[in-house]
């Protein structure tokens, strides 16, 4: 069982990363497209996975699009924002899940990392799947290719590089004491 200091460490770093991802869209917010590529809010969700465990990442990314919806109507709601609530939901909860279940070893950082975005990324598509059929607009394969990778490739790159390093330094404070 967690003690309550380490409840209440995750419960604040939790809050961190929600207001990081709250903060990060605003560096690339006067350029749309760059914002679309670099995928900045999912970087504190996948954080906060590895860091915080599988609940709070899950918790984080659900409510992260929606909570910046509410702050700075951004992204939009629809098809949007909700769409962007299960793929970050799924994001930290795999990044989490698969980092507490491999060995701590620089290695499996990349396989928890690459297994949750690319499982985000699938319910990405389903979700977007789900909500343009509701509205009887198509939302074929090319979409989700360009939308959830093709387009995404320098959000996907700077993902890969800079999670695994900050994950590392992380272990490196906590002196690989989980939290």
């Amino acid at each position: 069982m967690l003690s309550k200091k380490n409840s209440l460490v995750k419960l604040v770093l939790a809050a961190m990363f929600l207001a990081l991802a709250m903060v990060l869209p605003l560096l690339t917010g006067q350029l749309q497209q760059l914002g679309n590529a670099l995928c900045p809010m999912h970087i504190p969700v996948l954080l906060c996975g590895f860091i915080c465990g599988p609940l709070y990442g899950l918790a984080i990314g659900f409510i992260a699009p929606l909570l910046r919806f509410l702050i700075f109507s951004m992204p939009p709601i629809m098809p949007i924002g909700i769409s962007m609530c299960f793929e970050l939901a799924v994001y930290g909860l795999i990044a989490g899940v698969m980092y507490n279940a491999l060995p701590k070893k620089k290695p499996y950082i990349y396989v928890s990392l690459i297994t949750a975005m690319l499982a985000g990324r699938f319910v990405w598509g389903a979700a977007r799947t789900v909500i343009y059929g509701l509205g009887k607009a198509p939302f074929g394969f090319a979409a989700f290719i360009a939308g959830g990778f093709t387009n995404a490739v320098p959000g996907i790159i700077l993902h890969i590089v800079l999670i695994p390093i900050l994950v590392m330094a992380f272990e490196g404070i906590t002196k690989g004491k989980r939290l």
